[in-house]
């Protein structure tokens, strides 16, 4: 989306004052009439008010001015912007032109055939219309019923498609398959993790582990104690000496 010109009258009055650009060029970048920029240039429009600086806003460059300077046919062009504002959210309810108003039934048949998950309430804030609507194209009681044909919101302006994914996910949030995570994923408690040890420590009872052993012969064996304790006497004791 475009970013729009900050005090288009007010940049007039600037670019009138300190460029050489048509009166043209200036009413089209500033989104006014040509024969208002000859007034602000006669001193009989915007009197009190005073020049912004579009260079310094970072919405115009010094290199477009001068370009369109040595062309009168060129229009001058916004810079992008720098840094993006968030548009503000709306409240009420969503406003639709008038000339798609004919086209929400349409988009009401599509999302209760494509996404009969979505509640009433959801289908009046992505296409702007009424729960008596909404259940007249449900039920085939609406008026013009054999006439309507499922056609997507988006498509019709009627909604963008992050608001339709957004209502999608809110819609199916806590069905089956959503909330349920793979065991892999998961981190087990301490109490967990000890339950688990200790019902693999009870399959040593049935000799499972023991053929994945890997320890030398000598070391599985049990040891023996008369010979440990005849190995220990004869190795040799510094206070013997």
């Amino acid at each position: 989306m475009t970013q729009p010109l900050l005090m288009p009258k007010a940049t007039a009055v600037w670019l009138v004052d300190n460029t050489a650009l048509s009166f043209d060029q200036i009413a089209a970048f500033c989104t006014l009439h040509p024969l208002e920029v000859q007034g602000i240039a006669d001193g009989d429009v915007a009197g009190g008010i005073m020049g912004a600086n579009p260079i310094q806003n970072g919405q115009l460059t010094r290199e477009e001015i001068e370009k369109a300077e040595g062309d009168p046919a060129y229009r001058l062009k916004l810079s992008e912007p720098k840094v993006r504002v968030a548009a503000a959210k709306r409240k009420g309810p969503r406003y639709t032109p008038i000339s798609r108003r004919n086209e929400r039934p349409n988009a009401i048949k599509w999302l209760v055939r494509n996404h009969p998950e979505l509640k009433d309430a959801q289908i009046m804030r992505l296409v702007g219309t009424t729960k008596s609507t909404i259940d007249s194209v449900r039920e085939s009681t609406h008026w013009n019923a054999a006439n309507l044909a499922a056609m997507d919101p988006v498509t019709l302006g009627l909604c963008s498609q992050i608001d339709l994914d957004l209502e999608v996910r809110r819609a199916s949030k806590g069905g089956p398959g959503v909330d349920e995570l793979a065991e892999g994923t998961m981190l087990m408690t301490a109490e967990e993790a000890l339950a688990r040890s200790g019902a693999r420590g009870h399959s040593d009872e049935d000799g499972e582990f023991a053929a994945n052993d890997h320890r030398p012969a000598e070391a599985q064996d049990d040891f023996d104690a008369d010979s440990v304790f005849s190995k220990l006497k004869s190795i040799p004791n510094d206070t013997d000496n």
